[in-house]
């Protein structure tokens, strides 16, 4: 039985995690290990906290306080984060652990012993200016490869490749920005190219992985492995253990020690269960039953391709009074692409980024893992777009899967007293119901073992489509009335949908999995398998799965959130969906009188200077007022032969939907005689749908059509409005439909 070592890339505890990071790396890890679970898999999943090396320190520099101050804090804050994100590690560690230090030693005094480590005086980067030398992080240039500005001397953000501080063109201090001089120090290098034939071998072999990050593994290869440092002049970190005056006061690279917290973390996790040396397992090449599976994002491919498997090389075999064995090397490595926000790269040094803490103090986790899964950069990279967000959930999450969830509840507690009813005679959709249950298992967890992991969520929304289309050509609500067998056969098939999407949901969204087994009243474990729930079970009483987004949530989000981290970003997210008029009124109406003048500060440090005498503002300011002011105002006139031009119509509403990308708008179709015209109408404050269908209305038929909100609108309804109410205005004798107002 094959068992399963998962990691996901350690994140540097510089800082809290955004939804690029969980879409790249943590999400996709998360969805597989618990399908694995599902699966009765022996499977053990780790991370932690990268707490060593330049970032951590340049942010302490920064804010004048001590590395540790900033590991600590930031360790806790991502540990929170995974744990509201419902990230499922099995334990969540961190490199300053002392296990850390003495295997990450361990490993630099094997590669030294085995002949593959060599000493070299070279220049680094020195600032004369701050006295001290700059680690790679500390320089920024333009990137030799592609001309990007602005990059720093460890890896350029733009083309991906690893750069030195002694390559960059033009290199200066990231702290004072002062030009860099080179000085001698001494440092211990990687012999690379004793590792590239064994390595490109092995990289050959791996027929199975994602062709983004073979050929691209492959194509550094070919170019040839250098020598790499792997100590660094820094005082943060963990010590070169050798007596060498030489590198004294010097640490190891954070690149070279940050993978072996993989296995450090592992033997910390499983010392604490009392299981210590089971780690080996998991590492060591003793049975050939372990497959090592990294999650990572596309700029760590060479890391955990190339140079990750080159270190365990470079230790040899591992030995104890126990064993002796290869180290294992990584089976798969299925990187992610990387997931932009609207339409432009995340930034964290731009703040051009959602926050995950901050975005589920707003919406819950599901709402983000569905919405990360549904464009999840598998393998091109993909967009976060607020308005596609609030599609997906509200057309997907709440329209399909919450409305058949709560159909079929509603109805077994309705018509059989929350008991599962007896199925009687199956018919062929019946049949087709159970068939489509048993595809859905099949093929979504092949979806998932191949990391499918957007195919594999769609197929799961495809069973319940299933369900509400199933529901709908069954129509229980009439065979209610007449056949009691028939409803209780189309309710129990119902249910069983329910449970299945309940298992299958597991790995995407485990609270609406959760719910669902709340709402079935189920205690079983939840396995990889269908079986049926029986009949005479009671189940609860039908509650709500989801509520919609709104635009006032993302507006509010975006003001509150990203417009006091980084006000221009706000602003630039804003003014793409919504006018300022209706922001304002927004996040005053959010806010509340107490909290006025909260809200107008974070307004001006978006929009600059708001102007709240604006006819708009005022309104929303006080409602009321505008009505009020517009009493003293001078009537104007028009021409008779400008009020001749508008072509007004009588018609008959056919149709009203909801509009898929506003939240209150409908779509409503107009019969005019001759034609049935589409209108878009901001009618669903005031009616309900059942109020508006087949009034008998008056519309501008000669209006220039206009798209709303994607909606192409074809003329206007006509309605009075005198600031709390609207009403149609509407014939008030029957007439031809298309007849002209005159």
């Amino acid at each position: 039985m094959v068992r399963y070592m998962v990691t996901s890339a350690l994140p540097y505890a510089n800082g809290p995690i955004h939804a690029g990071h969980l879409a790249g790396a943590y999400l996709p890890a998360d969805i597989f290990v618990r399908y694995l679970r599902l699966k009765g898999e022996e499977v053990l999943f780790v991370c932690g906290t990268d707490e060593h090396g330049t970032p951590i320190t340049f942010r302490a520099l920064k804010e004048g306080r001590s590395p540790r101050e900033i590991v600590d804090e930031f360790h806790e804050h991502i540990k929170t984060t995974f744990e509201r994100a419902k990230i499922s590690f099995d334990f969540f560690g961190r490199t300053e652990l002392p296990v850390h230090y003495r295997l990450s030693q361990e490993f630099f005094l094997k590669a030294l012993e085995n002949g593959h480590l060599v000493k070299k005086v070279t220049k680094q980067a020195y600032c004369e200016h701050d006295k001290m030398f700059l680690p790679d992080r500390y320089v920024i240039g333009t990137c030799p490869y592609c001309g990007a500005e602005n990059q720093r001397g460890d890896q350029c953000e733009v083309c991906g490749h690893p750069l030195t501080p002694e390559i960059l063109i033009n290199p200066r201090c990231n702290i004072c920005g002062n030009p860099v001089t080179f000085k001698d120090s001494a440092h211990y290098y990687i012999k690379m190219g004793d590792f590239q034939e064994r390595l490109k071998e092995w990289v050959e072999s791996q027929e199975h992985w994602k062709p983004n990050v073979k050929n691209t593994v492959l194509g550094w290869i070919n170019e040839g492995l250098e020598e790499r440092a792997i100590t660094r002049d820094l005082d943060w970190g963990i010590p070169v253990p050798l007596d060498d005056e030489d590198v004294k006061g010097k640490v190891l690279y954070v690149w070279f020690e940050a993978p072996i917290g993989y296995i450090s973390i592992t033997i910390e996790h499983l010392k604490r269960e009392g299981r210590e040396n089971e780690w080996k397992k998991f590492w060591l090449n003793l049975d050939g039953e372990t497959r090592i599976i990294h999650f990572i994002g596309k700029d760590n491919v060479p890391f955990h391709a190339i140079f990750w498997p080159a270190f365990l090389m470079a230790y040899g075999k591992y030995r104890d009074g126990e064993v002796e064995a290869d180290w294992l090397l990584p089976h798969d490595i299925p990187a992610n692409e990387y997931l932009n926000l609207e339409g432009r790269k995340f930034s964290t040094s731009r703040n051009w980024a959602i926050w995950v803490h901050e975005f589920l103090d707003v919406w819950p986790a599901d709402y983000l893992r569905y919405y990360l899964t549904a464009i999840m950069p598998e393998t091109r990279d993909s967009d976060f777009s607020f308005e596609d967000f609030k599609i997906k959930i509200n057309e997907e999450l709440v329209n399909n899967l919450g409305n058949f969830v709560h159909r079929a509840m509603t109805f077994v507690n309705r018509y059989f007293d929350g008991v599962v009813p007896e199925r009687g005679e199956l018919n062929d959709r019946d049949r087709e119901a159970f068939e489509e249950i048993e595809k859905a298992f099949k093929e979504t967890g092949e979806l998932i073992s191949k990391y499918r992991f957007k195919d594999a969520l769609k197929r799961v929304m495809e069973l319940a489509i299933f369900g509400n289309r199933y529901f709908d050509h069954q129509r229980p609500w009439k065979t209610a009335k007449t056949d009691r067998e028939r409803t209780a056969t189309t309710v129990n098939v119902s249910l069983q949908i329910v449970k299945a999407l309940g298992i299958l949901l597991e790995p995407f969204l485990p609270d609406a999995s959760e719910k669902i087994w709340h709402l079935l009243n189920l205690e079983e474990l939840k396995r990889w398998e269908f079986s049926e729930i029986k009949a005479g079970h009671r189940v609860r009483k039908a509650t709500p799965m989801f509520r919609k987004v709104t635009d006032e949530d993302i507006i509010h989000f975006i003001v509150n959130y990203i417009g006091r981290g980084n006000p221009e970003s706000a602003r630039l997210l804003l003014d793409k969906y919504y006018r300022r008029d209706d922001v304002f009124k927004v996040i005053l109406e959010r806010f509340g009188e107490k909290r006025r003048e909260e809200a107008l500060a974070l307004l001006r440090s978006i929009y600059g200077e708001v102007d709240m005498k604006s006819e708009k503002a005022e309104e929303a300011r006080a409602p009321g007022k505008k009505e009020k002011a517009e009493e003293g105002k001078t009537m104007e006139y028009v021409s008779f032969d400008d009020f001749a031009k508008l072509d007004l119509r009588v018609g008959k509403i056919i149709e009203v939907k909801d509009h898929p990308n506003a939240d209150r708008l409908y779509v409503v179709k107009v019969d005019i005689g001759e034609e049935v015209r589409q209108l878009v109408a901001g009618l669903k404050k005031y009616y309900r749908p059942e109020e508006l269908l087949n009034k008998t209305v008056v519309i501008i038929a000669n209006l220039e059509p206009k798209k709303l909100r994607g909606i192409e609108s074809q003329g206007m309804l006509l309605a009075a409005d005198d600031g709390e109410n609207v009403a149609l205005l509407m014939p008030d004798k029957e007439v031809k439909l298309g007849a002209r107002i005159r």
